[in-house]
């Protein structure tokens, strides 16, 4: 294989492996964020869930309030009952304290609701904290093995950067300028596989001449569409096998 050609092909694939690490290292403060944010909702839960128990506290206390103010009245009631001299005072007062047992029943009713409503906010409570608390040392776990793979990265980044500097070196100017004009103009990739006939990343027929040429793997042969620098792949089939008769 042509010398030059050989080492494109090897700096195509530390641009590929440093461009694929800078962009996982570059998303890990967003993913960082995303858990923090989750972490965030887990807390307003907890909170929204104690809220609502202290509200529906509140409230049994208001019931429970008003429910001695109309026991006391109901007891004056009855005590006034056996004071009273005539027939229509008597159906006065009976009626009073049947109205006032009716109140004092709702409410023991609406205690009663209030009752099995804080058991169940309690237990949503209990619920949203051991999720909470699950999820906060899932996410730390998470969070700590995404600052470890960062660290990696980037070590790896500064390996791949070295080793690029000391493979241009080596390769001559109008093939490494070439491969870098590449580059800069197609995101990145500059040296792509022919195969089949094909280039294998715009996936435009080459005509047979430059395909069987192409095969060879002997000069710096650019794909007549996207200008890309082709290669044959040492994995594909024999030149013998895949060339191209030319018409």
């Amino acid at each position: 294989m042509f010398p030059d050609l050989e080492r494109l092909i090897r700096l195509q694939q530390l641009d590929a492996a440093a461009s694929e690490a800078t962009r996982v290292v570059e998303a890990i403060p967003s993913r960082i964020e995303a858990l923090d944010a989750q972490l965030t909702a887990g807390a307003a839960a907890v909170d929204d869930a104690n809220t609502r128990l202290s509200e529906k506290k509140s409230e049994r206390a208001a019931v429970e309030k008003t429910l001695a103010a109309v026991q006391t009245r109901l007891s004056r009631f009855r005590e006034q009952l056996m004071a009273v001299k005539t027939n229509k005072e008597y159906t006065a007062m009976q009626h009073e304290i049947a109205t006032a047992e009716a109140d004092v029943q709702e409410r023991e009713n609406t205690i009663l609701e209030h009752m099995l409503e804080l058991d169940d906010l309690a237990a949503a409570v209990t619920a949203a904290d051991v999720a909470l608390a699950g999820s906060r040392a899932d996410i730390e776990r998470t969070k700590a093995a995404l600052q470890t793979e960062r660290g990696e990265l980037e070590r790896a980044l500064a390996s791949t950067a070295r080793k690029r500097t000391t493979l241009t070196e080596t390769i001559g100017a109008p093939a490494q300028a070439l491969f870098e004009r590449i580059s800069k103009q197609r995101q990145g990739i500059a040296v792509v596989e022919a195969r089949d006939g094909l280039c294998t990343l715009c996936n435009v027929r080459l005509r047979p001449q430059i395909f069987n040429q192409v095969l060879l793997n002997t000069e710096l042969i650019q794909c007549d569409s996207c200008n890309r620098i082709l290669y044959h792949g040492p994995n594909a089939k024999s030149a013998a096998a895949t060339t191209v008769d030319a018409p």
